[in-house]
């Protein structure tokens, strides 16, 4: 008896107006069909800005593999202690391990309709791992095809406000002032990353290690080519064009 009166109880303190939301969002949801997706692209390509948007139209929970580590590692899981250990250590997660997270993170009931894989499998051999390990056929790849050049500007240009979060571009988004923020006038940061040095060898581990992921695929006929040059609504457009076909 104590379940369903606990229940009550708990529904009770929800507002209505959530638990109309939640319900409408399932009800959405049940009609969709389920998709198991992976995006592909260099750091920068726009993966970031469409990984939510695909989430919410297609009710898929969104699996970011640095933050589910980071997760794992907080929560003290069995993997994610194994994680930690590699880590101070300087090495790398091994693959078994990330596709172990991983695995875990598909039995939650938000990836029920299906995932979007964002940075994982890096590598050929990851892609094949994970196949082994989860028997889940990818419905499909989006490959973020861009240019290095248009990367560069796109990255280097970007500057930060670290207190807000709020992000400005040199030439697409300038602040008011250079090099102090809109709102507060405190000044702009670049984050480490955003260099070109960090983004030419980021650029090279990328070609070298994940695009033969995108071949991988390719021979499997999974993969949707995107222009991700384009303004974020027309890529927004590609991925609804080819998600739907």
């Amino acid at each position: 008896m104590a379940g369903p009166a606990a229940l009550s109880v708990s529904l009770e303190d929800i507002p209505s107006l959530d638990l109309m939301t939640e319900l409408m969002r399932r009800m959405k949801c049940s009609t969709k069909p389920d998709k198991r997706l992976i995006l592909v692209g260099p750091p920068g390509s726009g993966k970031g800005t469409q990984s939510p948007i695909i989430k919410d139209e297609y009710c898929l929970c969104h699996l970011a593999t640095g933050d589910m580590l980071r997760a794992a590692v907080a929560a003290k899981t069995p993997l994610g202690t194994k994680a930690k250990e590699a880590m101070d250590k300087g090495e790398l997660v091994s693959d078994d391990l990330v596709v172990g997270i991983i695995d875990e993170a598909l039995k939650k009931p938000s990836c029920q309709k299906g995932f979007i894989l964002d940075g994982f499998p890096r590598t050929v051999v990851q892609a094949q791992k994970m196949l082994e390990k989860q028997g889940v056929k990818v419905d499909k790849v989006l490959n973020f095809a861009i240019d290095d050049a248009i990367l560069e500007e796109r990255i280097t240009g970007r500057w930060i406000h670290p207190a807000s979060g709020r992000t400005y571009h040199t030439k697409f988004a300038p602040p008011k002032v250079p090099g102090v923020d809109d709102v507060t006038a405190e000044p702009l940061i670049q984050r480490k990353d955003d260099t070109a040095a960090v983004l030419k060898s980021r650029l090279e581990a990328f070609h070298r290690q994940t695009e033969p992921v995108i071949d991988y695929y390719t021979k499997q006929s999974s993969v949707g080519h995107l222009h991700a040059e384009k303004p974020p609504q027309d890529v927004t457009t590609e991925v609804q064009k080819v998600l739907s076909s």
